[in-house]
């Protein structure tokens, strides 16, 4: 079971590496512009000392000085310095931190596209480093940072449920857990938002069949959500709207649905502000019924 556990969780691992190489060409280009954009404007600047270090050629001077910018909080300096010395370190023991550095001195230019790049990247070159759990925390980070508002496409948001879900289950004693689940709750009702609001559209432009179907999922995908009062109504109100813009032939059938969704919903919430409306709808489905069994006899 554990080995089954530890799959599940290097595939939801690799989901997330695999979406950050889908995005791998245009961050490239991205980090190429940051570096490029920092040394045109600290030159613009007249900083002649740090002119000298990025024309130097040695490695000590520039591995000082970057990791002296990273710690002032001056990122801009830092970046392009620990992008050439990670290929001047590559295969040395200076190798770790300096790829640890870069990822930071990204996450510290709040380019989380990047700072996530370089962050698995590091996780997956120095597996058994000790600052794993701590890069793929902030990896996590990242992603979470990365969730757009509910509104747009949602894509961001699950990755980094998957993400800090993953991270959890990988150090499930890990001082980070709170906040990875006060994230994950925040993430899911970003979520919940979402896929209400989605739903409820059909309503509103008055497509009921496809209303029902949508609000249906909205509940199976979030149970206890703060909005399940509301779709269960408007599932009776989209079973009933469609009943009535249906053919006599098939009238019957869906004000029967519209009848179950009432009691349904009159069982779970008896005590909601739409039990008037509800009933009015129960109303006019029975009166409805009625007068199609009356028309057939």
């Amino acid at each position: 079971m554990k080995s089954q556990n530890y799959c599940i969780q290097t595939k939801l691992y690799n989901k997330v590496l695999l979406t950050s190489h889908l995005i791998r060409f245009n961050m490239f280009k991205t980090s190429f512009i940051f570096s490029s954009l920092a040394v045109l404007f600290l030159f613009a600047s007249g900083c002649s000392e740090y002119s000298k270090v990025l024309k130097s050629t040695d490695a000590e001077l520039k591995w000082e000085y970057a990791q002296a910018a990273l710690d002032s909080g001056k990122c801009f300096k830092a970046l392009p310095l620990l992008k050439e010395l990670v290929g001047l370190t590559r295969g040395t023991q200076r190798a770790q931190k300096v790829q640890y550095n870069y990822a930071q001195a990204h996450y510290c230019l709040n380019d989380f596209y990047l700072a996530r790049y370089y962050l698995h990247t590091f996780a997956k070159t120095f597996p058994n480093s000790d600052l794993v759990e701590s890069v793929e925390f902030k990896a996590a980070i990242c992603s979470y940072n990365l969730s757009p508002n509910w509104s747009l496409d949602q894509t961001e948001t699950i990755l980094a449920v998957q993400e800090l879900q993953v991270f959890m289950d990988r150090y499930p004693a890990s001082a980070h857990r709170d906040s990875s689940q006060t994230m994950i709750d925040q993430l899911r009702a970003k979520l919940e938002k979402k896929s209400f609001e989605s739903a409820a559209i059909y309503h509103k432009i008055g497509h009921y069949k496809s209303a029902t179907i949508a609000m249906k999922n909205a509940l199976k995908d979030f149970p206890d959500s703060q909005y399940r009062e509301e779709l269960q109504f408007l599932i009776l109100d989209s079973y009933y709207q469609y009943a009535i813009q249906s053919t006599n032939r098939r009238k019957l059938a869906r004000f029967n649905d519209a009848t179950l969704a009432f009691h349904t919903f009159a069982s779970r919430f008896p005590d909601s502000s739409y039990i008037p409306d509800a009933q009015r709808i129960y109303k006019n489905c029975v009166k409805g019924v009625e007068t199609l069994q009356s028309e057939e006899n």
